[in-house]
């Protein structure tokens, strides 16, 4: 184990000594996303550019929307979700971890156009882990934000098809 930095603060997290080694668990993540069967309803793609960090940018259309012509909060919750998510997961490298609890704030209706999901690891190291995230649309302003709680699950991140760390 090492001290990495998140946020403003140092932190012990359980990623390998190894940069080599922390990179490909970054891009197994990456690749993990894009398996993901419900990302084919998403143009999107997920990028980990250090621990604890997580951007997705996604191309939304009217696809998402809901009858008044906005996008609809299911996507909001699943882009929002994504990026915390993947945050968090960047500091587990043997379990895949699973969402238990979920907080969303909608500031601004989402029209198509791109959108970047921001994801940031809060706390937790163990077991539970704490992360944030917020919507960022082509205009640079915040449409939404949520913060999420996440557990180490049984299901070993290795054993997963979409999980390749070449």
């Amino acid at each position: 184990m090492r001290s990495t930095p998140c946020s403003s603060a140092w932190r012990l997290v359980t990623l390998p000594d190894d940069p080599v080694g922390e990179a490909a668990h970054f891009r197994a993540l990456e690749s993990l996303y894009d398996s993901a069967p419900i990302n084919r309803l998403f143009d999107s793609t997920l990028q980990i550019p250090e621990a604890g960090i997580a951007r997705i940018r996604f191309m939304l259309d009217e696809r998402h929307y809901h009858a008044a012509g906005a996008v609809h909060g299911t996507s909001y919750f699943k882009m929002l979700d994504d990026a915390a998510f993947y945050a968090a997961n960047s500091l587990v490298t043997d379990r895949f971890l699973l969402t238990t609890a979920f907080n969303l704030l909608f500031t601004k209706p989402l029209t198509a156009g791109p959108v970047v999901a921001e994801g940031r690891w809060v706390s937790g190291q163990r077991r539970v882990f704490v992360a944030e995230a917020r919507l960022i649309d082509a205009s640079g302003e915040e449409a939404a934000r949520g913060t999420g709680t996440f557990m180490r699950s049984r299901i070993a991140l290795a054993g997963l098809p979409g999980y390749r760390r070449d």
